[in-house]
């Protein structure tokens, strides 16, 4: 069957289901988009590496991982490969001395797999046909409320963010100072408001 290349377009909160994720797929050169609904364990361990957060202690996603290197298991792919009555399936093609295995997952983890070994994800065509959805126009890559999805917190508590300005009569130094106490404590919300604030710094040098 033929396979399409996908890469991650978006990561917002569903709009459907309370404290659930959308995950979004996009096919690569083209226009099609698969959305996925995930929970929000896997939509932060997904955030939290797209955003390049190195938590103090290794998420389950991390240890796995950890694990698979230790014993020299790469994971090359990541297949979505069904679509049953809207669950999706999906698995992990693993390679270990060229010999190839495939493990069954669910898609959501196989996907917070995927982008910590930077592993290609793809689907067949019927499934992407099927559950598909046509973009018009320009898109882009969005992460809605990328503090609150590696903070692990609903939308509810997050009508009232840390103010931006409250960082700004501070130093480049002092900020980097505080970015690493946020992620010592797991202050995952508060570690991405400083590290936007350093990349605003940077970006106007």
């Amino acid at each position: 069957m033929k396979k399409v290349k996908l890469d991650i377009v978006g990561l917002s909160y569903s709009q459907t289901q309370s404290g659930a994720y959308a995950l979004v797929l996009g096919e690569v050169n083209g226009r099609r988009r698969l959305p996925i609904i995930i929970g929000a364990f896997e939509a932060q361990a997904i955030a939290i590496e797209i955003e390049k957060m190195s938590p103090t202690r290794p998420l389950t996603h991390d240890l796995f991982k950890s694990f698979a290197q230790a014993y020299q298991v790469e994971i090359t792919e990541v297949l979505i490969y069904n679509l049953v009555d809207g669950v999706f399936f999906a698995k992990l093609i693993c390679n270990k001395d060229g010999e190839q295995v495939e493990i069954d997952a669910r898609t959501s983890d196989a996907i917070a797999i995927a982008v910590r070994f930077n592993a290609i994800i793809y689907t067949y065509e019927f499934i992407l046909a099927s559950a598909g959805i046509v973009i018009e126009g320009n898109d882009f890559l969005f992460l809605e409320n990328i503090e609150s999805i590696t903070s692990g917190q609903t939308p509810e508590e997050t009508q009232s963010p840390i103010p931006v300005s409250g960082y700004q009569s501070l130093s480049l130094e002092e900020l980097q100072q505080k970015l690493e106490k946020a992620l010592s404590d797991e202050a995952y919300e508060k570690a991405a408001r400083i590290r936007d604030e350093i990349n605003r710094r940077n970006a106007g040098k």
